[in-house]
């Protein structure tokens, strides 16, 4: 992805983009690293596609001027032979580890995204398993970054096709080819594509992050800076216009455009969409201010030695970076800045081992370069082969998920209340309301409702130990991800405002009303990402439409949250795990900061009704504060979040309890 240059053909060492390489990976880098304040730096990758545009249109337009055509295998070999070696060597790294450090349940996801990844259409993996590029799902799968890498080979599978095309390079074309048309197809390529970006951001947020199509402007962006700047000039070579105030300020305007990108862009911003501009065209404004003064201005800092030999490493860094962090994760707290540095530290240790013994001497063979044909065969080998490795461990992980000693704990992650199976929650893109009923259904004196999200509804099991009782009926209303209080909410998983929950929260509360029940139970998790006076405010505003008609409520505290999945943590590893994990590391505190201010807030807002009651069986779950992934035999948590179904239904009693419900009536 970053540092393509061509082997046959060169546009000239530009210091400058080898410095923007370097910002644009320490971006990315610092992102996945969880630095806080950059948690947009994500936006790095924008940059390396806008560089692709640039630089590969000008190598194809190079081509095509000296020669009047295009020589497809050279050019796909070129790109073979510098992306090739470093990714399989990565893949056949990360499969082994995977296969050494994960759980077969695990490694069975990761080899499909893994095959992917081999034949470089990961992006539609991810696109089409509607796994959100910032969804806790696509945050665990070691080959996530990927993606980026298969729409660059889309754009190198259509670019050059797209080139001859519009300058008619073909042979026996007739007549010289016409660069100059690429100035009118070009922006219409950048409009179309920018559209469907922006439209499919709010429509299909999965399209529009992982998709070719839909990033294909940020190329014809770069490609632009190259037919309206031309190439880049040698170091010491200026241009008339190279010293001007107003080349120098572009070129810092685009530097701090895309340092602003990654300090205002979070995982709640609706992306690529319009933010996507920004740091796409500072990028392009320091690519095209380096075109004509590439050693001052911003070219000069860009250009210091530190910046160059980062951005020499760039690719492979991106390559080992992700998964050497998911990795360590299995076996290090990651809550730990230091182990996290340290796992940094260790990806770029590799990087430059990875560059300096393959990547580089592999794209400087003499023997693939003198014979192109040979390095797409190999290369198209090498891809066939990556792929089969992956199938193979899927296969091998799929047949390790039915051990014995593995039953158990993959029976605990789908240990889930059954009314799941049920219908009673619609999935993320329907506003409907679904109840499903228990007990007497018919002719009922009572009846008790459970309203929430999958969090609040973990609870299903216990609560219908509570109420399985003569006289009552319990109704199920639920939607996933949807909390208790009256607030938008910006869902990551879907990419955009989360209006099916407001819709489907309305007219929930609207049955009510109707309905008019003696007890209704409300609870959801505490992690959504709302404000103090969100929290109190939404709380009290949701309560005050249901309150009037229930004689009482209930709100439940949500569980604790654990840094690691319950059964994943258990089940047995090979001995690599055991010799490099912690101790203890299937234990957790039951307290954090947010956990116990979000229930003081809810528990504040409560307090204004009187027929309000807030629960909190953190003690019941967790004793004396602490965690564990199994008590006494049984496991507690299915995932990192959610009780298993046979752990909850233990506490009915205790819940019973809490709730004052006694007798049979």
């Amino acid at each position: 992805m970053p540092n393509m240059q061509s082997s046959s053909y060169r546009l000239g060492y530009r210091s400058d983009i080898e410095g923007l390489r370097a910002i644009a990976i320490l971006l990315v880098v610092a992102a996945h690293a969880k630095v806080s304040w950059l948690a947009g730096g994500f936006v790095g990758v924008d940059v390396f596609f806008v560089l692709s545009g640039y630089l590969i249109t000008g190598l194809l337009i190079q081509e095509i001027s000296l020669t009047g055509n295009l020589k497809f295998a050279d050019f796909y070999a070129r790109r073979l032979r510098r992306l090739m070696p470093a990714l399989l060597l990565m893949l056949l790294c990360v499969c082994l580890l995977g296969w050494l450090l994960l759980i077969p349940l695990a490694q069975f996801e990761q080899a499909k995204a893994a095959g992917g990844a081999a034949i470089w259409l990961s992006n539609f993996y991810f696109a089409f398993s509607n796994l959100g590029y910032f969804s806790p799902d696509a945050k665990t799968n070691l080959f996530l970054h990927t993606w980026s890498l298969g729409v660059e080979e889309q754009f190198y599978v259509i670019w050059p096709l797209l080139m001859v095309l519009v300058t008619g390079a073909w042979q026996g074309a007739g007549k010289p080819p016409q660069p100059r048309r690429l100035k009118f197809v070009m922006p219409v390529i950048f409009f179309l594509s920018l559209f469907l970006c922006i439209w499919w951001s709010y429509r299909s947020p999965h399209l529009a992050f992982y998709m070719m199509p839909s990033r294909a402007w940020q190329f014809a962006l770069g490609a632009l800076i190259f037919v309206y700047f031309g190439a880049p000039r040698a170091a010491g070579v200026e241009n008339s216009h190279s010293n001007t105030h107003l080349i120098r300020l572009m070129g810092w305007l685009g530097l701090a455009s895309i340092i602003s990108a990654a300090l205002l862009i979070n995982d709640d911003t609706i992306y690529p969409g319009v933010w996507a501009l920004l740091p796409s065209f500072g990028a392009a404004a320091v690519i095209a201010a380096g075109a004509r003064s590439p050693r001052s201005g911003v070219g000069r800092v860009l250009s210091i030695y530190p910046m160059q030999g980062i951005g020499r490493i760039s690719y492979a860094w991106y390559l080992w970076h992700w998964p050497v962090l998911l990795l360590g994760a299995t076996v290090l707290n990651m809550d730990s800045a230091l182990n996290r540095s340290g796992l940094v530290v260790l990806s770029l240790a590799v990087a430059i081992v990875s560059y300096r013994y393959l990547e580089a001497p592999v794209r400087r063979m003499k023997q693939l370069i003198v014979k192109p044909r040979i390095a797409v065969a190999a290369g198209l080998t090498l891809m066939i082969l990556g792929g089969v490795m992956t199938v193979h461990w899927r296969n091998s992980s799929l047949r390790a998920m039915q051990a014995p000693d593995q039953a158990r704990f993959l029976q605990a992650e789908w240990d889930a209340p059954i009314i799941y199976n049920m219908g009673c929650d619609d999935w993320y893109f329907s506003s409907s309301v679904n109840i499903c009923a228990f007990g007497q259904t018919k002719d009922a004196r009572h009846t008790a409702v459970i309203m929430g999200d999958s969090v609040g509804l973990q609870w299903f099991p216990a609560i219908q130990e509570v109420f399985s009782r003569k006289g009552w009926r319990l109704l199920v209303i639920t939607k996933s991800s949807c909390p208790m209080l009256d607030q938008p909410l910006f869902y990551q998983r879907i990419g955009r405002v989360y209006t099916e929950c407001s819709i489907w929260r309305k007219r929930a509360t609207g049955i009510l009303e109707k309905m008019k029940p003696d007890i209704v139970i409300l609870g959801s998790t505490y992690t959504y990402k709302f404000t103090k006076d969100q929290w109190i405010t939404g709380t009290r505003n949701l309560l005050s439409q249901i309150s009037p008609f229930v004689k009482h409520v209930y709100l439940l505290r949500s569980t604790p949250t654990i840094p690691f999945d319950g059964p994943t943590c258990l089940a047995p590893r090979s001995w690599l795990y055991r010799l490099l994990a912690a101790k203890n590391r299937c234990v957790a505190p039951a307290h954090n900061t947010r956990f116990d201010d979000v229930y003081a807030w809810r528990k504040s807002a409560a307090s204004q009704f009187s027929n309000v009651t807030s629960v909190d069986m953190t003690d019941a779950i967790c004793p004396g504060g602490e965690c564990q992934a199994q008590k006494n035999g049984v496991i507690v948590f299915r995932d990192s979040r959610h009780m298993t179904a046979t752990f909850t239904r233990s506490l009915g009693n205790q819940l019973a309890e809490q709730l004052k419900i006694g007798g049979d009536d």
